[in-house]
This record gives C-alpha cells, sequence and structure tokens, in this order.
C-alpha cells in the first residue's frame, strides 16, 4: 500500500523512513516537508497540493508538532485517506475528538500511535501484571532534550508538551499494562522562567504510583518503572524493552528499533479492516498534570 509522510525532522528520519523502507505492507510514495527530504523520494512543500496531486495514496503519516498537526490531519481526512499520527495524537483532547469523528463519517482509519508499547518487554509485563495487586510503583523517566530535539524550541512552547513529550511515552506504557485503570491524584511541574512547557514534573498516581520526569538528564538515559506487586517485583527498562521479574532479566531485547515497524504493521491490520485505534488515556493523565498540578518557575533553558 502507498503511503505519505508528512513532516521529515529527526523522528520521520530516525524511526518512520527506516520502518517503511522495512517494510512488507507499505511503500513511501511520497513527503511532504518545507524543508526536509527523503532520498528517492517525491517531495513536496504543502500538504493538499500532494493530496490533490497523488490521490492513489491512501494513507498518510503525520510527523508534525502537536500544534500544527490538527489542521493537516483535518485536511487528510476530508481528502478520504486513511491516518496515522505520530504521538502525542494532538494538542488537545478536543481536537482529536473531533479527528475520531472525521474518520467515522469518511470511513476511514485513524491510528493514534503510542509507540512505546509497542516496545519489546510490554506485552510480557501486561500478561504478567493480570490479575496482580499493585501496592507501588516509580517511574523515572529522564532524557537530555538537547540531544532528542536539538535547537526545537516548539518542544517547551505552548502546546510543546515539554517534558511530557518524553513523559507521555511512560504514561503510555502504564496505561496499556496496569491491570486496574490509573488515575492523576497531585503533580508538581517545573518551567524554565523563559518557557510555557515544563522542562521536570513530578506526578503522584493512584495504586502507589510517582512519577519523575526530567528533560536535563546528561550522560546516559533512564526510561525505567518498576511495581511491587502481591506476586513480586516487575521492572521494565530501556523504554519498555528490558523486562525484568523479581530482579532477573526474562524477556526484551536491548533496542529500540522494533517499535516503529511495529506501528506500521498495526496500521496495515486497520487499514484492511477499515479500523481504527484510538486510546486517549496516557493524553488524558497529562492534561490531567496540567489541570492538577501545582507550576514551580526554575533556572531559563537555552538550547
Amino acid at each position: 500500500m502507498d503511503i505519505a509522510l508528512v513532516g521529515i525532522g529527526k523522528i520521520a528520519l530516525d524511526q518512520h523512513v527506516p520502518a517503511l523502507a522495512a517494510s512488507g505492507d507499505w511503500t513511501l510514495a511520497a513527503s511532504v516537508s518545507r524543508h526536509g527530504t527523503v532520498d528517492g523520494i517525491e517531495a513536496f512543500t504543502d500538504l493538499e497540493t500532494m493530496l490533490a496531486a497523488r490521490p492513489e495514496i491512501g494513507t498518510v503519516s503525520l510527523c508534525l508538532p502537536p500544534v500544527p498537526r490538527f489542521a493537516a490531519a483535518q485536511a487528510v481526512l476530508r481528502a478520504g485517506r486513511h491516518l496515522m499520527l505520530e504521538k502525542p495524537p494532538g494538542a488537545t483532547l478536543a481536537e482529536v475528538h473531533i479527528l475520531q469523528d472525521m474518520a467515522r463519517a469518511q470511513g476511514v482509519s485513524l491510528f493514534a500511535t503510542w509507540h512505546s508499547r509497542m516496545a519489546h518487554g510490554v506485552a510480557a509485563a501486561r500478561r504478567w501484571l493480570a490479575g496482580r495487586t499493585i501496592h507501588e510503583g516509580r517511574i523515572t523517566w529522564r532524557e537530555d532534550v538537547r540531544k532528542w530535539h536539538p535547537g526545537q524550541d516548539w518542544i517547551l512552547a505552548a502546546g510543546g508538551m515539554g517534558v511530557f513529550d518524553p513523559g507521555i511515552n511512560a504514561l503510555s506504557i502504564l496505561t496499556e499494562i496496569l491491570p486496574q485503570p490509573v488515575h492523576l491524584t497531585d503533580a508538581q511541574l517545573d518551567f524554565p522562567a523563559n518557557r510555557q512547557a515544563p522542562i521536570a514534573a513530578r506526578l503522584s498516581l493512584s495504586q502507589g504510583i510517582e512519577a519523575d520526569f526530567d528533560f536535563r538528564q546528561q550522560g546516559p538515559q533512564t526510561w525505567d518503572m518498576e511495581f511491587r506487586t502481591d506476586a513480586g517485583h516487575l521492572a521494565l527498562r530501556m523504554g519498555g524493552n528490558l523486562l525484568e521479574i523479581d530482579g532477573q532479566r526474562v524477556g526484551g531485547q536491548d533496542s529500540i528499533m522494533g517499535e516503529y515497524p511495529a506501528l506500521y504493521a498495526r496500521m496495515a491490520d486497520l487499514v484492511r479492516d477499515r479500523a481504527s485505534d484510538v486510546d486517549l488515556a496516557p493524553m488524558v493523565l497529562v492534561a490531567d498534570a496540567f489541570t492538577r498540578g501545582s507550576r514551580n518557575s526554575v533556572d531559563p533553558f537555552e538550547f
């Protein structure tokens, strides 16, 4: 099936393009970006132009930042194309609800992706936790924004989500593996004095779960979560790709490169079935953190 990729930035080149190149389901038939291109692929600088020029392309994958993504998503759905959304699926929950209604009315597939749910250890962790009681949990998600988003000021602007851009990856795993739903009880958000989105956050959640997110980590990056249950201790490391039970590694792989191929395989299944997959549970927790959280001013931050 032909697919177009919109927004040729770091995440597209690092993850989406290699995943599509290796896919047996998809052919990358066009790209849309103001600046970026993919070698050997027809490039457009305007989405509407691409949609008009390439009617045979039935699916579009959007890798734009959250704020401009909504208008592009509407254009894709109005054109009757299937739509895949990079996380988070929108800048607001209301936007995504509108997209759901549009996709349903057009009879096309909509996939709000959460790439970390495709990490190698997540499905096994979910199976192990099923039927067990969580006594307490700890999430530590710390990475270097300068490494993963070099010079991308939008991520610390209003609507960019700040540290919740990676933090929502942890929340997507959490809401996937827990046997009981989780809700936010308190939050502390650290905003640099010169920015409009938090650079660090600490969340308190039900079931005794605490989360520590920070965008200022240097050196080794940390993407871990651990849970003490009535039947032992479970840990997911390396963003959900390594699974440990009672301190012993029992599954997963020491790589994050399987996540996006799995997303595109899932999208192919959705398109063939004319189905959609839109789970907003991780985004609800982020919205609740902004609503419920206390705001702390910290030192200015520069890339």
